[in-house]
């Protein structure tokens, strides 16, 4: 049973082509045509899910970890606009999502007509691509074109691209075959070897302080392996994050640790001629202040699809995979063994984590304190999935097992749609999954719930300290007389929710109490488990703010 439309069928066929094989449905009568055709291809995998913003966080998940593209599918009306959130991730994270709305016929728009506002183009400031299709037999070749053009951008280009679908009435009506179309064949993807410009390689050679930051970063056995021969190099100083997916004991990964209440001197012998950047969004906003001020002589930034001059000072794009760069680079440069740039500042990284595990060991029960329980316990070769605010923030503190695999969405650094784009990726990964998460961003998201997928190995830690608490920890909010409005206090808690959505649930509010907790936590069941941990509003941002003086 396939659509009789000539156009979802058409949709449907170079989804086909181009091997997209899940597909998120929301539910509604003007996308029946599409529902229908994708339901029924035994090749793609359909899923459903009501809440349209939850419904493209939940594919951008699949994606995020597929690394191919991903459809959402939904009607006309405002429920196409539900999908803003997560396209702008999409956009900003390079994660290939393939929109596909259904809409009302043009002559429908604007002149009254019941769920149909203006589609075409809805998401031209963050959007790859728009294809605005239109019915009718003498529009094939046209639309071909423009959904072939959609679709491959979106795989080339690693983002979001639109499909825009008008469906005059009936919509309903069905046959027994989809037609054929015949498509472009699709890219060989020949890659010209790279090399590299003589003035760099000099620039290079020259410079005596070199800094490589790495952000957010898909895990890469191959890029660990080459900036693990890199960090050799005495002049080379790396600077992970968590999400950076990379790590070594002479990379510096918790940069804020490193760079808080460094003087104007220590700056300046911390201030790089070199700096290579890479990878997506840099959490610490400490980083970003130092290289806007101490600005290094040259500014690479290395990357595929975008340039990205987040310092202001960027000298040289270059467009390249990072693993062919630095492959490439390695051919052709000298390893420096007598510098002490390096030096220096891994001997400061080992006496700042002196005085970390000094304070943890004193600290009182906090979010900061719980973490290191929470830490120390997560099972080896975990997916772990961080929502944004303070939690990610609170990751960056301390070290990981280099096991893991983290994943945050800073794309647009928004609390929406965590727990969404956890489950999605915790559908397609199979492993055990830890979604750690702030109530703010949990609470707000908590239709992520809704929906038949969530697999039984799947994890929520839920740190609630009643608000949010990185409007007390930030400077501003608190010195005014409407702390209210930015942190939103609440006495919420997640046991009904679990309760409804039929998932284990256990809570925790003293350090004696998370230790025991997640002695079990971890363990083998039926369902999908929640841990929500109460922690101390009033003492949260005392207890931070102590962390770094006490550094």
């Amino acid at each position: 049973m396939y659509p009789e439309k000539q156009l979802a069928q058409l949709v449907i066929r170079a989804c086909q082509y181009y091997d997209i094989d899940k597909v998120v449905i929301s539910p509604g009568s003007r996308n029946a045509p599409l529902t229908i055709g994708f339901s029924n291809v035994d090749e793609i995998e359909t899923f459903s899910v009501v809440d349209e913003r939850c419904a493209a966080f939940f594919a951008l998940g699949m994606a995020q970890q597929t690394r191919k593209p991903v459809a959402i599918v939904c009607t006309s009306g405002s429920a196409l606009l539900n999908y803003y959130p997560a396209i702008t991730e999409a956009f900003y994270s390079r994660i290939p999502l393939l929109v596909i709305s259904a809409d009302r016929p043009k002559h429908l728009v604007d002149i009254g007509d019941g769920q149909t506002i203006r589609q075409e183009n809805v998401f031209k400031n963050h959007i790859l691509y728009s294809a605005n299709l239109i019915e009718g037999e003498s529009n094939v070749e046209y639309n071909k074109e423009k959904v072939e053009k959609a679709i491959f951008t979106c795989i080339s280009e690693s983002g979001p691209i639109h499909i825009n679908v008008p469906f005059n009435e009936p919509i309903y009506r069905t046959v027994n075959e989809l037609e054929d179309f015949e498509f472009k064949s699709k890219s060989n993807n020949i890659k010209e070897k790279y090399d590299l410009d003589t003035e760099l390689i000099d620039i290079w050679n020259t410079s005596e302080k070199k800094l490589i930051l790495v952000g957010v970063n898909y895990p890469n056995e191959s890029l660990q392996e080459l900036l693990k021969y890199f960090v050799e190099d005495t002049s080379v100083l790396v600077f992970t994050e968590t999400t950076s997916n990379v790590s070594h004991p002479k990379f510096i990964n918790s940069i804020d640790q490193l760079i808080t209440k460094l003087e104007e001197k220590e700056f300046k012998d911390l201030q790089p001629d070199l700096l290579i950047s890479l990878g997506g969004m840099v959490i610490s906003k400490r980083i970003k202040q130092f290289l806007r001020k101490y600005q290094p002589k040259h500014h690479w930034h290395v990357d595929k699809l975008v340039e990205m001059d987040t310092y202001f000072c960027l000298s040289k794009y270059i467009k390249e995979d990072s693993v062919d760069f630095f492959k490439t680079l390695k051919t052709k440069v000298r390893i420096k063994e007598y510098s002490g740039y390096q030096k220096k500042w891994v001997q400061e990284k080992t006496q700042r984590q002196i005085a970390h595990q000094n304070f943890i060991e004193k600290a009182e029960y906090s979010d900061f304190r719980v973490f290191k329980n929470i830490l120390d316990t997560l099972p080896d070769s975990s997916q772990v999935q961080v929502s944004n605010s303070a939690v990610i923030r609170y990751m960056q503190l301390y070290d990981v097992n280099t096991s893991l695999r983290v994943f945050c969405n800073r794309g647009t650094s928004g609390i929406d749609g965590s727990t969404s784009t956890a489950i999605g990726a915790a559908v397609v990964d199979g492993k055990n999954t830890v979604l750690i998460t702030g109530d703010l961003s949990f609470f707000y998201d908590s239709n992520a719930l809704w929906n038949n997928y969530i697999p039984s190995n799947f994890r929520i830690i839920l740190i609630n300290n009643s608000g949010g608490g990185i409007f007390k920890i930030i400077p501003g909010p608190k010195s005014t007389n409407a702390l209210r409005y930015f942190e939103t206090p609440h006495n919420l808690t997640a046991e009904h929710l679990a309760k409804m959505y039929n998932l284990e649930y256990s809570s925790a509010s003293s350090l004696n109490g998370v230790e025991s907790e997640l002695n079990s936590f971890y363990e083998k069941s039926e369902k999908p488990k929640i841990l929500e941990i109460f922690t101390p509003s009033n003492k949260n941002d005392t207890i931070l703010k102590s962390y770094f003086k006490n550094l």
